[in-house]
């Protein structure tokens, strides 16, 4: 009698097939960031030449420090207007306009980025604001909020409204209570919120390429601007240094959250 949880070849195949349509091209991009040759195709050896030569480029350096600023500051203020906009969405369940706000919440995340950049460009020069990194931060910001309010609206949603109810009866006040009380059950999500948005900040190239001046170039512009002339081993390693970055929040995101778990069970 054969197992009814145990995977069909096909199911099998499947998996194998997603995931490797997923991550193949990854793994190659790691394997040949450690390739000796400058050739990108061609396996010369193993060798950690490239993330030194990454490291001593100054104009990734500087495209790296701006992108991690940008990046770093937009997520914050992202994540705290997304958390305004959540409790909007979920605490005030009836008002006039409650459909357009979450209507014009949700528009971004399907929004082409050039009419968002180019909106945000007519913005700034309309406004007289001079382009550079206060722009950036501004325009991912924006994009990134809706994001941002997604998550924490989900959260919020499965929040039971109770546990503040008896904080406030016990005399706390309505901020402290969400504080002290809702602002413990909802870390996992603020964080999981805030690593989003920062990784859709440091990823994005439309939208910075709009809003961005002299001086304020982020990483993937500077990488973009390199690969026109061909892939070396040196943007490799640049890709991999940010894979393991990005992989490395989410594991802490993910141990955050299982010990959040553990301490709230059932919220």
């Amino acid at each position: 009698m054969s197992d009814a949880n145990a995977l069909s070849w096909f199911n099998r195949l499947s998996i194998f097939t997603v995931m490797a349509f997923l991550y193949l091209p990854i793994a190659i991009l790691i394997v040949f960031s450690f390739n000796e040759s400058r050739l990108v195709t061609v396996w010369g050896g193993f060798s950690t030449q490239w993330y030194a030569s990454a490291l001593s480029n100054a104009a990734l350096i500087d495209g790296a420090r701006v992108s991690f600023t940008v990046a770093a500051v937009s997520a914050t203020v992202a994540t705290l207007l997304g958390l305004l906009a959540a409790l909007v969405a979920v605490r005030i369940r009836r008002f006039r306009g409650r459909r357009l706000f979450l209507g014009l919440l949700a528009a971004p995340m399907v929004m082409p980025e050039v009419v968002l950049g180019v909106s945000m460009l007519l913005m700034f020069v309309t406004l007289g604001i001079d382009r550079g990194p206060l722009t950036i931060i501004l325009a991912h910001a924006t994009f990134t909020m809706c994001f941002a309010a997604v998550v924490l609206q989900s959260r919020l949603t499965e929040l039971d409204p109770s546990l503040e109810e008896a904080a406030r009866d016990l005399g706390c006040q309505p901020a402290t209570a969400f504080l002290k009380v809702a602002m413990p059950n909802i870390l996992p999500a603020l964080i999981s919120a805030w690593l989003l948005s920062f990784t859709l900040s440091l990823d994005d190239l439309v939208i910075s390429s709009f809003t961005t001046g002299p001086g304020a170039s982020t990483l993937p512009m500077k990488i973009y601007s390199q690969i026109k002339f061909g892939v070396t081993p040196e943007i490799n390693a640049v890709s991999t240094m940010i894979l393991g970055i990005v992989a490395f929040g989410l594991l802490v995101v993910s141990v955050i959250t299982r010990r959040s778990d553990q301490r709230f069970p059932g919220h």
